[in-house]
């Protein structure tokens, strides 16, 4: 077994053995799940294809079985399936356990925060990693502004994204530090909290936001069909 898929095992594991629990039930979730994967884990994908052929990144194959999808090893693809179960677990959890409060922000706000990283990332064009990142974080925003009643106004929504955070920079510090994934400096502003590029910070955000987005809406979409 190689280290990069022992990674991914370990992250799913507990939350699947924890879907089954009385009051969480997640397994009866899953398709509002493969909903939201297959629109945001695609997306990412195709990012990931991409910064990899333009050499934003690479993967060490010393970690990895050597089967590979566009370049892409396939650990790399189990990533963007076992990560958003734990992240919408961590969140269904939390709708279990603590009452939500919903925000009274103002619609406008997301769209404002979405023009202002759409504006700032032509201030960083010569560096590729950092200027998709701003479009995808400016991306997230938007979303949050166009879907109505969507999951951004909600404690829950926020809180998850917070506590994603932990276990993100677990992961993250063994996969830059092995190192399973390595960075092209040139294309990120350099800095690194211990190993992990400051980006990824802003990778996680977008990724987690998105996630949680189209999973409640294919939630409310699937729970109103049955």
């Amino acid at each position: 077994m190689t280290t990069y898929l022992l990674i991914n095992i370990l992250i799913l594991l507990v939350p699947f053995i924890l879907s089954f629990e009385k009051k969480v039930q997640f397994y009866k979730k899953i398709k509002a799940y493969f909903f939201s994967i297959f629109i945001v884990s695609t997306l990412f994908i195709f990012w990931d294809i991409f910064a990899t052929y333009r050499g934003d990144w690479a993967f060490n194959s010393k970690y990895t079985i050597g089967l590979t999808f566009f370049g892409l090893p396939i650990e790399e693809i189990l990533f963007f399936l076992s990560v958003p179960y734990s992240v919408i677990f961590i969140f269904e959890t939390l709708n279990a356990y603590i009452e939500d409060y919903i925000f009274s922000i103002r619609k406008l706000t997301f769209l404002i925060i979405s023009l202002i990283f759409f504006v700032f990332s032509f201030l960083v064009l010569g560096q590729n990693y950092t200027f998709i990142l701003l479009l995808f974080i400016s991306l997230s925003f938007f979303l949050m502004y166009l879907i109505k009643n969507n999951a951004s106004y909600s404690q829950n929504y926020w809180l998850t994204i917070i506590i994603s955070f932990i276990p993100f920079l677990i992961v993250n510090y063994f996969l830059t530090s092995i190192p399973i994934v390595t960075y092209n400096d040139a294309e990120n502003f350099g800095i690194r909290l211990i190993t992990i590029p400051i980006e990824d910070l802003g990778y996680s955000f977008s990724m987690i936001s998105m996630w949680l987005l189209f999973y409640d809406l294919g939630k409310k979409k699937f729970l109103k069909d049955e």
